[in-house]
């Protein structure tokens, strides 16, 4: 993008990229190299488990003018989770790089764990997060409305909420609106196929709760061109994915960078 003759580079935050994931442990430098290059700011890494978190700090660790992360575990281990998790969880949080407790939330879509472990999984680490007073990174699929009756009981006690890689109906959002989430939009907002319904509600977010993110290596834009090889997802996809929700509600791409650079370093306390 040009202004007066000047190449201008949006600055953009991914808030959700699985870094530690084996796929990229053989390029992961040139991945970061990548993202910076497309105006990547700064990327939170998402701790899916205590491996993974405990993974994520000490990666976020060697570059933290550009990484921080989650600590937390994700409904699909909820059936591991006991009081040494949450104790685990908590000594992680601790450490500076760790800016929210996630992810964690209701799968009913998988059900990798038993739905009433996942629940007690959940609660225990909204009630952590409340503790600690950091927000929640959170995970919800075909799971809505416990997921929400679970999240209202804690929610004037958290510090903020956001509910990751959302691709839920209208109902759902303006449900999470209501509780005062933050929503976090990935690629899926590029698939002609799954995203149709999405690709409407985007335009009814208000800026000061949007915030965007890739999931790499997960869900990578379909409409990306050319197509990140071996369909890998990188964070460098964010600028795509800005640019496709910018043009959605009608804003520039810098405006819409601003606004969720704006919105995302506020709600994670980011100093960048």
């Amino acid at each position: 993008m040009e202004e007066n003759g000047l190449q201008i580079r949006p600055q953009l935050i991914d808030v959700g990229a699985n870094l530690t994931n084996k796929r990229f442990a053989h390029d992961l430098n040139e991945v970061l190299d990548r993202a910076e290059a497309a105006g990547v700011q700064h990327i939170v890494l998402t701790g899916t488990s205590e491996h993974s978190s405990e993974q994520a700090v000490g990666l976020a660790e060697t570059n933290r003018s550009l990484l921080s992360c989650t600590a937390g575990v994700h409904p699909h281990d909820a059936k591991s989770w006991n009081e040494s998790s949450r104790n685990h969880i908590r000594k992680l949080a601790e450490h500076s790089a760790v800016v929210a407790i996630g992810e964690c939330g209701l799968d009913f879509n998988r059900d990798f764990s038993p739905r009433p472990q996942q629940q007690a999984c959940f609660e225990s680490q909204l009630g952590l997060a409340a503790e600690l007073g950091k927000p929640v990174f959170l995970h919800e699929r075909d799971a809505h409305d416990r997921f929400a009756d679970i999240l209202k009981a804690y929610r004037d006690d958290l510090k903020g909420a956001v509910v990751h890689c959302f691709t839920g109906n209208k109902k759902a959002l303006f449900n999470y609106l209501d509780l005062d989430c933050h929503i976090g939009i990935t690629g899926w907002v590029c698939d002609e196929r799954r995203g149709t319904e999405l690709r409407e509600l985007v335009k009814n977010i208000p800026a000061s709760r949007l915030m965007i993110e890739t999931d790499a290596p997960y869900l990578a834009p379909r409409d990306l061109r050319p197509k990140p090889k071996g369909g890998r997802n990188e964070p460098y996809c964010l600028n795509h994915i800005a640019a496709v929700i910018a043009q959605l509600r009608g804003v520039s791409l810098n405006q819409f960078a601003d606004d969720t650079f704006a919105t995302t370093s506020e709600f994670f306390s980011l100093r960048i």
